[in-house]
């Protein structure tokens, strides 16, 4: 810091404190006087969208954070960060707003696609992967949301009553690595309180984060998080977004009256001209033009491919291409597939490969049939970009216009779109009265449409100049995220029939609003879908599937079901998604079903099919991926980073309700697969399994020290493969409550058949310490387990610490 002391020392107090506060929604101000420019921060877990939310400057979508967890592979995680940064150095974004690592304490969890794991050192372990990834390009990395931030429901302003030991064991542990070890240079505080105070308010954002792990970033809130002064008294250092909120002139006087220390103003503001230093934007470090060439798309087929979880597989697959000569593929997210999670973590692809594309392309000389099976989607989906005409340019696409309280002209654009969202940009929100889409609609089927808007506001719905309905969409709950990001629908039935174009207006009133989120607007102009036979869908799969050699069934959830900013209500496969799969079993005993969601699903016909596969929200390259995978053209090469139950009230973690304002997590150290050995339920699969193709024997387990273990790793099958090697600790005699046991160190071994290679897995810094006012360990004899999953443990080896 002392390098900036000089910088520092030419400032004002109130321009101190201006640079402590964004100068918009994404980005900080710039001090051209001791040359610091503004950084751009942006959105980035699964891809890095940028300063506009813009079908015009679109992004790479990566598989989702479950998909990268589940490779249980430190080296793809930290491509994966290398390609986020890259996407940033590219859009010109100097921060992502990555890596989403609060655990998985319930399966509810609606941001839980986002996130990695419900154990705290694989994901410690592949979030400073990803964090070292990013910034080894000059990008700064954020690790979020700092801390016990797992649930959505009044996330805002609830408060985690949760034990110290917990916290460190568990939920900072999640954390530590990436700040220890990669120098994350900044992390994100969360919304909800800890232990009574908000996390920007909180002095765990300094110990241990400062004081004891040697932070030396930026504390950037959540958008919104700052609240008040009193968290410029603590290591809170950024406010976003901006350009007003709770400091500016009032934390300018604050210091001039004495209430808060200059030297606390400074050592913010020296903070955030280190991270300037670091991206680039300070005069004198600027970054160096030269950048790896990465294959971004590829490593998106890559990195889905990795993340597959081949749950069973009854020798069905991996198929032969030469053998199929007709194949159903069934389910509406086979064609309308989930790359990505709702909320603030989307961004818009260039293109997307569905299942049925990828396997279309993959099988060029088969027969690929497609039934809709079961309807998924809820609310209101935008239109194909085939099927829009802008009424001004003739051009495909939708002209927008904001106007005033009179009707004149704010502001215009052409867009290719019909789902926008307006979070930053030139958009003139707050002085516009009246949001205008327009869209010459050219429909591909004849038929009763549900045509509507998906908004917040009172709107109108027009089809060639006649109001057909007017409504206004409130939304659901107090969460502004998700009154932006995932708003209700309204809709109405309109009689169309196919290449003939209708003039589709929708009006938006837009109301007066307030804070920080009060420039900010998404709408969605469509379709809803019709589910009034859902039989007869059903009908249509079973004869699709009856007829051809194999039938692949993609289940899965929407954005409705899995986003940000409330959490799930259910584990069940939204539809009738259950009734399709037994139906199509039944018809066709060689039927692999493919899971497209991001977080655990109950599976209840799961002992009946041919093969299951977990693909998660498989990016861009999702389709491509997928045929990969069920060709056998790569390994399957995921395990499960999060335990999947048989039922919902199997789980022994759940509850992501507050009472009163409060979560507790009662639970303390036991969640995820620890709680489920603790109360001795089986689920439906474990934490850490997978298969894959081919086999493997495991031998010879030893302790070399405390910090490792060896093993030898056999391939035993007939072709190449990827095996994930997990060791687990077990301390059956113990004076402190502990796990029945716990994951410890992992590695992933690739060999080739017949191949046998001795290897090396070390084991995490506290595996065998527990939390009592500082980091202790018992003495004594502790088991390491080694083998496949959290219950296939076939090798053992005792330990004795001093």
């Amino acid at each position: 810091m002392r390098d900036f002391k000089e910088l520092l020392d030419r400032l004002s107090l109130e321009e101190k404190v201006r640079i402590l506060t964004g100068q918009d929604f994404w980005s900080t101000h710039p001090l051209p006087g001791i040359g610091l420019r503004s950084m751009v921060l942006s959105d980035g877990p699964s891809g890095v969208r940028g300063a506009v939310w813009d079908e015009r400057d679109p992004s790479l979508n990566l598989p989702s954070a479950t998909a990268l967890s589940s490779s249980w592979d430190l080296e793809i995680a930290h491509r994966y960060g290398v390609v986020s940064a890259l996407e940033a150095r590219r859009k010109g974004v100097d921060v992502v707003l990555g890596p989403t690592i609060n655990l998985h304490r319930s399966p509810l969890g609606g941001r839980h696609f986002e996130a990695f794991s419900e154990d705290p050192v694989l994901t410690a372990e592949l979030a400073a992967a990803y964090v070292a990834g990013v910034q080894e390009l000059g990008v700064g990395a954020t690790p979020k949301h700092y801390v016990a931030n797992d649930f959505e429901t009044e996330r805002f302003t609830a408060d985690v009553v949760v034990s110290d030991r917990a916290l460190r064991e568990v939920y900072l542990l999640a954390f530590e690595k990436a700040v220890t070890e990669s120098k994350a240079w900044l992390v994100m505080s969360a919304y909800n309180s800890i232990n009574g105070a908000t996390a920007s308010e909180n002095e765990l954002l300094e110990t241990p984060l400062n004081s004891e792990w040697g932070f030396d970033g930026v504390v950037v809130s959540d958008w919104t998080a700052v609240r008040s002064l009193e968290s410029a008294k603590h290591s809170q250092d950024l406010a976003m977004p901006g350009p007003t909120g709770a400091w500016g002139d009032a934390l300018v006087e604050a210091v001039r009256s004495g209430e808060i220390r200059e030297d606390a103003i400074d050592r913010k503001v020296l903070r955030l001209l280190a991270l300037a230093a670091r991206v680039g934007a300070l005069e004198g470090f600027e970054k160096p033009a030269e950048v790896p060439q990465v294959d971004g798309v590829a490593f998106a087929r890559t990195a889905a491919t990795e993340g597959s979880v081949l749950l069973q597989n009854n020798g069905e697959l991996p198929w032969s291409s030469a053998s199929l000569q007709r194949v159903a593929v069934i389910g509406h997210n086979a064609r309308d597939a989930r790359t990505q999670g709702g909320g603030s973590a989307t961004v818009i692809p260039s293109s997307v490969v569905s299942p049925l594309d990828g396997l279309r392309a993959a099988l060029p000389d088969a027969e690929v049939t497609y039934s809709l099976g079961a309807v998924v989607q809820e609310g209101v989906a935008e239109l194909p970009l085939a099927t829009m005409t802008n009424p001004v340019t003739g051009e495909p696409g939708a002209r927008v216009r904001f106007l005033d309280a009179d009707g004149d002209e704010l502001f215009t654009e052409d867009r290719f779109s019909s789902a926008l969202v307006y979070l930053g940009g030139n958009a003139p929100i707050t002085e516009t009265a009246v949001f205008e889409f327009r869209t010459t609609y050219t429909p591909a089927e004849s038929g009763s449409v549900l045509l509507g808007f998906a908004s917040v506001g009172h709107g109108r719905i027009f089809a060639d100049g006649k109001l057909l309905h007017e409504a206004t969409a409130v939304p659901v709950g107090t969460d502004l995220g998700a009154a932006i990001l995932s708003p209700p629908s309204i809709s109405t039935h309109l009689d169309v029939t196919a290449g003939e174009p209708v003039d589709v207006r929708v009006e938006l009133d837009l109301p007066t609003r307030e804070g920080g989120l009060s420039n900010a607007l998404s709408i969605t102009v469509g379709v809803e879908p019709d589910p009034s036979d859902p039989q007869a869908l059903i009908d249509e799969a079973v004869a699709a599937a009856r007829a051809a050699d194999v039938a692949v069934v993609v289940v899965g959830t929407n954005s409705k079901v899995e986003s940000e900013g409330y959490d799930r209500s259910t584990l069940a496969l939204p539809g009738r998604q259950d009734d399709l799969v037994r139906a199509v079993v039944a018809a066709n005993p060689r039927t692999v079903v493919v899971v497209n969601a991001g977080s655990p699903v109950l599976l209840p016909w799961r002992g009946e099919v041919a093969a299951l596969l977990v693909t998660y929200f498989g990016g861009q390259e999702y389709g491509n991926a997928l045929a990969d995978v069920l060709l056998g053209v790569v390994e399957p090469g995921g395990r499960l980073p999060t335990t999947w139950p048989i039922a919902e009230s199997d789980v022994p973690v759940i509850d992501v309700t507050p009472r009163d304002g409060v979560v507790r997590y009662d639970e303390g150290i036991h969640i995820g697969y620890r709680a489920w050995l603790r109360a001795g339920t089986e689920p439906a699969y474990e934490f850490g399994h997978g298969l894959g193709y081919t086999t493997w024997g495991l031998t010879d387990l030893r302790a070399i020290d405390p910090s490792s273990v060896a093993l030898t790793v056999h391939n035993t099958g007939d072709r190449a493969g990827k095996h994930v090697v997990q060791v687990y600790a077990e301390r059956p005699e113990s004076t402190v409550d502990r796990p029945t046991r716990w994951l410890a160190g992992f590695t992933v071994v690739r060999l080739d058949p017949g191949q046998a290679r001795e290897i090396t897995v070390q084991l995490h810094e506290h595996t065998f310490d527990h939390w009592d006012n500082g980091w202790t360990s018992e003495p004594g004899g502790f088991t390491l387990r080694a083998g496949s999953s959290v219950t296939d443990l076939p090798l053992t080896t005792e330990l004795e610490l001093p």
